[in-house]
């Protein structure tokens, strides 16, 4: 049980990291040193933003969800 949560945990981790890089950035930032300023001017559709957003909250409450897990899991 503890060995499943951990790896939920670090996918959730990884995919955390990249959903955050591939969100378009407000002005420079470090989105833009990695490709957002190139991409916005694209004009990205706003469809797309938010389905990434919610994707972005889901890994999120996932991760959350897997620290609470393993806190009460190891608590001694």
């Amino acid at each position: 049980m503890i060995i499943g949560i951990s790896i939920a945990l670090i996918l959730a981790s990884a995919l955390m990291v990249l959903l955050v890089l591939l969100h378009k950035g407000k002005g420079g930032g470090l989105s833009d040193l990695f490709g957002g300023g190139f991409s916005s001017s694209f004009g990205g559709s706003s469809v797309v933003e938010r389905n990434l957003d919610r994707l972005t909250v889901i890994t999120g409450t996932v991760w959350f969800v897997c620290i609470i897990a393993l806190g009460l899991l190891l608590k001694p």
